[in-house]
Parts: structure tokens; C-alpha cells; sequence
């Protein structure tokens, strides 16, 4: 079996761009995967264009040593670009070697570990009412945990205790909405630029039993993670915007982080991502990964999450609801707050050409936020 081509395909569903590609073989076989959308994107693909004749033409069985190769011709460190296209194209290179086996991805990488993934859902409002509700109405179809912002989105305008006295009073609310028997976790979205004051956040909210609090600082500044983790009695959650082995493995070795949350599709893809779990298991941090993209992202996480052991819970946004769900063919969503694991060929997953094809990429980024002094602030 040979590689034949590598097609890139770039679409937006009017909130954000997704960024897929196919990988064919010669023998007919199409392996689907997904990139992170940087945003700016272009950069994605031009690197994902630049490096496919280094495929073209080898057999996509090989995937440890085709990605190696990769990384190793690129010579410097890869930053968030590099991994973003090197996740795509192997969990292509995945879905190829299961549709030739016959068998689910997860089954390729060591097997079942569990019968099903248990997910949170991420819930929205401009309100602690319409965030409470949100939640309410997601236990009425069996989700039992949740997360959301414990901040409002004006606090940058505000002084820093009425931001605490808002935060406060916001999960609260929440908690009395939803109760004491579903989880909830709060995301700071490394949005708060100094240590003491996450410290000071987690600590107040402790009282609200939170299954972790996410991004409380920025995972590479491993020094600051480690003060916090230090200094409160939650699990800290980190990693979403982290890449390969050494990154996740510097974090670990400060004793920085509870939770990892790598996002299969930049922290290097399925089999980068079983080399951070196996690393994550041997410091018992267990896996929460990042996954606000959609449903290739979805299945690529669950197939991970379906082959290790310290895998703890995944993030969930409704994506089967939203406009993106268009872009892929097949239907999937959670059954209770759970996914059952997959039983077709591969990720599961294939690209839904003509629906891609109707909704061209939008110039996106994620937009800027300022502090109440008008200074630039962490997004």
C-alpha cells in the first residue's frame, strides 16, 4: 500500500474554520483527519503543502517512523503550526491502517480499556440563569457533569475583588440551578495573568465542590502552574495548548498539573497522544482531553480515551447540533453523558465533500481582549 495524495480541505461554519485532510492510497483507500485551526489557518495548510511530497509515495502503515522522519527533517522544534499538521495527518494515517485491517483504531492501540467515554458539556450563557439552565436542561437528557466560565465576560472592565464578588455570586447561582449530584468544572482560560490571583479564585470557589478548574495558567509557564497547584485544594487542569512528548513531560516532572488535556489535533496526534498518556499514567495524572472542534476531533479523542488507562472524562460541546456537523457524514453523539465506542473501520468518521464545499473559509481569528487599563489580555 502506497501513499498517494494528500488533499486539504478548509471550511467554516459561520463561527470558525475547520481545516480537514484526506490522506488516499493507491489502493483506494481514503484516511479522514483533522488539524487545529490555528487562526490565522493558512499557515497550516502552506506547512501541510511544503511537506507532502515527504509522503507521497510511502507506505502509510509506517506511521511512527513516516512522523519521525518528519520531525526530524524539520531539524528545529516544532511550534504550534508544525504540530497542527503532523496531528492531521496521522490520525489520517490511522483511519487508513484501520479500513485496511478491518478494525477501529482503538483497537490498534492496545485495545479497549473501557465500554464507554464519559464527556462534559461545555454550557454557555451571558447569565449564571442562562448558564444554570443551560446545564438543567442537558440532565434532562442524561449529561451528569459540566463546565463553563466562572467569570463573567465583562470582568477585564472590572476591579479585581468585584471580579472575585461576581464570580462568586455567578457559581452560586449555577450550583443551586443544578445541584450537588452532577459534576462541574470552571475553565480561567489562562485569562488571569497573575498566580496569587488564581490562587485566590480556585480557593473561593472550592466550596462549590469543582471537579477541576482549567488553565488557571498558561500550561508552559510551568513555574506559575506549580505555585497555584501548590496553593489550592482543586484539581488543576491543564495542557490544551501544549505539543509532543517534551512539553506534557516537563509539566509532569514540576508536579504541575492534575488533569492533562492534550488536543489530538495539535498535540501530535493518536500516537503522540498514547506516548503522553503512557507518561501522564506513570505520574498518576490522568487525561482530560481538549476537544472544541467537532466531530472528527470527537472520534479521534474517543478512540484515545478508549485506549488508555488514566483516562478520566472528555469535553463535549453539542457538536452534533451545531452547523459544523454538516461537514461530516456520519451522526454521532453521547448516549446518557457517554459515547459508546465505535465499531466501524478507522476514526469512524468521513468528509462530507459537497457541505465543505458550500461553506468557504472565513478570515478568522479569535479577536482581543483588553484589560480595564485598555492593555492587551490573555484569550
Amino acid at each position: 500500500m502506497i501513499i498517494k495524495n494528500i488533499d486539504i480541505f478548509h471550511a467554516s461554519d459561520g463561527a470558525r474554520n475547520n481545516l480537514f485532510i484526506e490522506i488516499t492510497t493507491k489502493d483506494g483507500i481514503t484516511g479522514t483527519g483533522e488539524c487545529y485551526s490555528i487562526g490565522p489557518d493558512k499557515s497550516v495548510i502552506s506547512f501541510i503543502e511544503e511537506i507532502k511530497p515527504w509522503f507521497i509515495g510511502e507506505d502509510p502503515k509506517r506511521i511512527e517512523w513516516l512522523l519521525r522522519r518528519a520531525k526530524n527533517n524539520l531539524r528545529f522544534p516544532l511550534g504550534q503550526v508544525g504540530w497542527s499538521a503532523l496531528s492531521g495527518i496521522d490520525i489520517a494515517l490511522w483511519d487508513i491502517l484501520g479500513k485496511d485491517t478491518n478494525q477501529p483504531v482503538y483497537s490498534l492501540l492496545g485495545g479497549a480499556t473501557r465500554n464507554k467515554v464519559r464527556v462534559y458539556h461545555a454550557v454557555y450563557g451571558d447569565s449564571a440563569e442562562e448558564v444554570g439552565n443551560h446545564a438543567l436542561s442537558l440532565i434532562d437528557d442524561g449529561y451528569s457533569a459540566f463546565k463553563t466560565s466562572p467569570l463573567p465576560s465583562y470582568w477585564r472592565t472590572l476591579n479585581w475583588i468585584e471580579a472575585i464578588r461576581e464570580s462568586d455570586k455567578r457559581l452560586s447561582v449555577i450550583r443551586n440551578i443544578i445541584g450537588e449530584d452532577v459534576d462541574l468544572a470552571v475553565d480561567f482560560h489562562t485569562s488571569i495573568p497573575e498566580p496569587s490571583k488564581s490562587i485566590e479564585l480556585s480557593n473561593i470557589l472550592e466550596k462549590y465542590n469543582l471537579m477541576f478548574v482549567e488553565e488557571p495558567a498558561r500550561a508552559d509557564f510551568v513555574k506559575s502552574s506549580k505555585e497555584i497547584k501548590n496553593n489550592i485544594r482543586v484539581a488543576l487542569a491543564t495542557g490544551e495548548n501544549l505539543y509532543g512528548i517534551h512539553r506534557f513531560t516537563e509539566l509532569m516532572n514540576s508536579n504541575a498539573v492534575d488533569i492533562i488535556q492534550p488536543d489530538l489535533l495539535c498535540c501530535g496526534g493518536l500516537l503522540e497522544a498514547k506516548k503522553i498518556a503512557a507518561i501522564a499514567e506513570a505520574h498518576y495524572i490522568t487525561v482530560a482531553p481538549h476537544n472544541p472542534l467537532g466531530l472528527i476531533s470527537t472520534a479521534a479523542s474517543v478512540h484515545h480515551a478508549a485506549s488508555i488507562n488514566n483516562f478520566v472524562i472528555l469535553e463535549w460541546h453539542g457538536d452534533n447540533k451545531k452547523k459544523k456537523s454538516k461537514f461530516i457524514n456520519e451522526d454521532w453523539f453521547p448516549i446518557n453523558g457517554f459515547f459508546e465506542l465505535p465499531k466501524s473501520p478507522g476514526i469512524g468518521m468521513s468528509l462530507n465533500h459537497r457541505e465543505i464545499s458550500k461553506n468557504p473559509p472565513m478570515n478568522w481569528d479569535r479577536g482581543f481582549k483588553n484589560y480595564q487599563d485598555g492593555s492587551p489580555g490573555f484569550l
